[in-house]
């Protein structure tokens, strides 16, 4: 589930750590705006879930020093294929710092609507939704082993095998891709990797790991998973939020 064209979990790192120190007003030259995506939580019927999502994002400085950050979020499915979920800012790992929740997202399929809701503001954003893209990543891509187009580099797919997460079965794969140099610009090969645990039963990951010279290494790990219906209230606005409908006048920024 997205907001508009991505679900945000947190904005960059420097974004995160300002969170917490306080920020430099005005505006400054530089710097990065990125976005952290989830995983894909895939509204399909029959299914339903309760379960708690961790996050940690390792990011790599040029001296080789890593900086961490963590969140743990709660997510929802139900056999209607409603989801909710909460976003809860990054911050950093083992510091006297509290995370606190940014968004509440509450998707129907059948009604096509997303609620985007704002516990701070107590607002919620009412936009259309479509189910399509989450849909199609139901079923994992497992690819061939091979080069890539144009003698950019190789792929390698690997079969892990299974393993119980959280009480439930899984399946393993994992993609490794090494591009040459030149391709993005690199002096040398960067090569990357993508692990994911994937239930057939449910339709998710239950662990998603993705590494690679850019982005660092991001863990995404089920903690707790309960089959069966969740409580019915958690695909309800708020109570106390307003809500404004966006699906005719969207902001003009999107």
């Amino acid at each position: 589930m997205r907001i508009s064209a991505a679900a945000i979990l947190c904005f960059s790192a420097v974004t995160c750590i300002a969170q917490t120190q306080g920020s430099t007003p005005g505006l400054q030259d530089g710097g990065v705006h990125e976005v952290l995506e989830s995983i894909i939580i895939t509204p399909i019927p029959n299914a339903p879930f309760t379960a708690t999502l961790a996050t940690e994002w390792v990011r790599y400085a040029a001296d080789g020093a890593t900086m961490t950050f963590v969140n743990e979020r709660h997510i929802a499915r139900d056999a209607q294929g409603r989801i909710y979920q909460e976003r809860w800012w990054l911050v950093p790992k083992n510091a006297n710092v509290k995370s606190r929740m940014n968004w509440i997202q509450i998707s129907d399929p059948k009604q096509l609507t997303l609620f985007n809701c704002s516990p701070a503001k107590k607002m919620c954003d009412l936009m259309s939704y479509n189910p399509a893209r989450e849909l199609a990543s139901t079923e994992p891509v497992r690819g061939s082993s091979g080069p890539l187009s144009d003698g950019k580099g190789n792929v390698a797919w690997e079969e892990l095998g299974r393993r119980n997460i959280a009480g439930i079965d899984t399946v393993g794969t994992r993609q490794t891709t090494t591009l040459n140099a030149g391709v993005m610009g690199n002096d040398e090969p960067l090569t990357s990797m993508r692990e994911f645990w994937h239930s057939e039963q449910f339709g998710i990951n239950l662990l998603s790991i993705r590494t690679g010279p850019t982005l660092g290494k991001q863990t995404f790990t089920i903690t707790e998973f309960t089959p069966g219906d969740p409580d019915p209230q958690l695909f309800k606005v708020p109570e106390g939020f307003k809500v404004g409908d966006q699906r005719q006048n969207p902001p003009i920024s999107h």
